[in-house]
């Protein structure tokens, strides 16, 4: 399992990479379970009412979440390229510059040791 984290606006985002062998969750719209590798993380997106209130490069907004996409890849290239595009898509629907997004993909079990940063 890998741990796919942006951080920009002053907040974070982490979805999650299960790698081949491991058991992605099943719930509708789940990829087939036969993916070696599955991405799965929020969507979300700024509403002017409803949602909830978050404080985002300093200012006070309201984002409301979408279900879970998750998508299957066959390589872990493939799944870690689209997991970085998702959070820096997820960053700009809420006012933050893709630029200004740290990716970091941890392993849980090595939290706060990253394995790449790009």
């Amino acid at each position: 399992m890998l741990l796919v984290r942006g951080h920009g606006g002053g907040t974070a985002l982490t979805g999650t990479i299960f790698e081949r062998g491991e058991e992605a969750p099943t719930y509708r719209g789940a990829p087939d379970e036969a993916a070696p590798y599955v991405w799965v993380c929020d969507e979300f997106y700024e509403v002017e009412s409803g949602g909830s209130e978050t404080e985002i490069d300093g200012r006070s907004i309201r984002v409301a979440f979408d279900t879970p996409m998750p998508r299957g890849f066959d390589t872990r290239e493939q799944a870690l390229v689209a997991a970085k595009e998702h959070i820096r898509t997820q960053f700009a629907r809420v006012g933050v510059d893709s630029d200004a997004v740290r990716i970091e993909v941890v392993r849980p079990d090595e939290e706060g040791r990253p394995e790449e940063a790009p």
